[in-house]
């Protein structure tokens, strides 16, 4: 019986790609297959950079065609094609905003730490020291900031240019401000980098000592087109300390030094708890987890009923309680992290 093609891609589908369990004819890689007499002839075409997977995979072709009834000469070509750049459109070169001195990211790895929290009342705290501040809501999906500074005030436009709304000396922007209270945004990447850019480029924040932009949590589109668009100083990174929760600030410093910015430090949110009646400390979390991570820690800030229930308000605790603890460690940060950027 002559050989047929049915026959030697049955034999092919027995050979599976190293690591896979997907067969190399499922896969597509077999473009050609020729028969003359007892004689075939085999081309392949791989999608990878391994030249030690191509070696296999043509050996056990080989192989493979040689156990089948009639079959004499093998001849097997393997072509490598590279797979295609994860990057398919040409990366921005970051842009400095002119008017402003300094930017800053607030981020973390992993949600309901805090963050927004440590955003508004350390903005406040860096107003407090005579400096310009602007805060920007890049949390698209889940915007609170303005919530935390007890307006939702819509902004005007000029020209073709929007006019941040101001509250306690902050130049604020948030796309809470943009909704309705119980409208959700549902969009996909390409939105949220729009949505970005023009909160960076089209907002009227100049002049400003410094622009602090609150980062909705984990390493998604948000902090990718910040660091594309944006000129960064430097970025924070707050959490809790829990060993759960310094897993995932790993992977966000390691976010940050992928895109050349510069982690100042760790802001240690809830580190401890002081009971009301007896003053004794509690360090619910864990005890400085933060420590394990080879970054300073710019503060360490109380877990405290008054810190959440200023928030409620509208009033963060720098600008309502000026001498609580709370507010002392985040004007002792503001400082901090001033003195790094200047």
């Amino acid at each position: 019986m002559p050989l047929t093609e049915q026959q030697i891609r049955q034999a092919l589908q027995t050979v599976r790609f190293p690591g896979y369990s997907r067969d190399i004819v499922s896969f597509g890689f077999v473009k050609s297959i020729a028969i003359n007499g007892s004689s075939v002839q085999v081309r392949m075409e791989l999608t990878t950079r391994d030249e030690g997977a191509a070696a296999q995979i043509q050996r056990e072709v080989e192989n493979a065609l040689r156990t089948l009834p009639g079959v004499g000469e093998v001849a097997v070509e393997v072509r490598l094609a590279p797979p295609p750049s994860p990057v398919s459109a040409t990366v921005p070169t970051p842009q400095r905003l002119e008017g402003v001195r300094r930017v800053i990211a607030v981020g973390s790895g992993k949600g309901g730490v805090g963050k927004s929290t440590v955003a508004v009342n350390l903005a406040c705290a860096l107003h407090g020291l005579g400096l310009k501040v602007g805060l920007l809501d890049a949390d698209i999906y889940g915007p609170t900031v303005p919530k935390m500074l007890g307006t939702l005030e819509q902004p005007t436009v000029t020209g073709e240019r929007i006019n941040p709304i101001e509250k306690y000396g902050l130049k604020l922007m948030s796309m809470a401000l943009l909704l309705d209270p119980d409208q959700a945004v549902i969009w996909r990447g390409p939105m949220i980098m729009k949505a970005i850019q023009q909160f960076i480029h089209e907002v009227n924040w100049a002049p400003l000592d410094i622009l602090l932009v609150d980062l909705p949590p984990g390493t998604g589109d948000a902090q990718i087109s910040l660091s594309q668009l944006l000129a960064l100083d430097g970025a924070v990174i707050v959490t809790t300390p829990q060993e759960v929760a310094m897993e995932v600030v790993r992977r966000g410093v390691t976010m940050f030094e992928k895109v050349n910015v510069r982690v100042l430090g760790l802001i240690e949110n809830m580190s401890y708890y002081v009971c009301p009646n007896c003053g004794e400390r509690d360090e619910i979390f864990g005890h400085d987890v933060a420590g394990q991570i080879d970054l300073p820690v710019l503060c360490r800030l109380p877990l405290n009923s008054e810190i959440r229930a200023c928030g409620d308000r509208g009033e963060p605790v720098v600008i309502s309680l000026p001498h609580h603890p709370a507010a002392t460690a985040f004007r002792e940060c503001a400082e901090t992290i001033w003195r790094q950027l200047s």
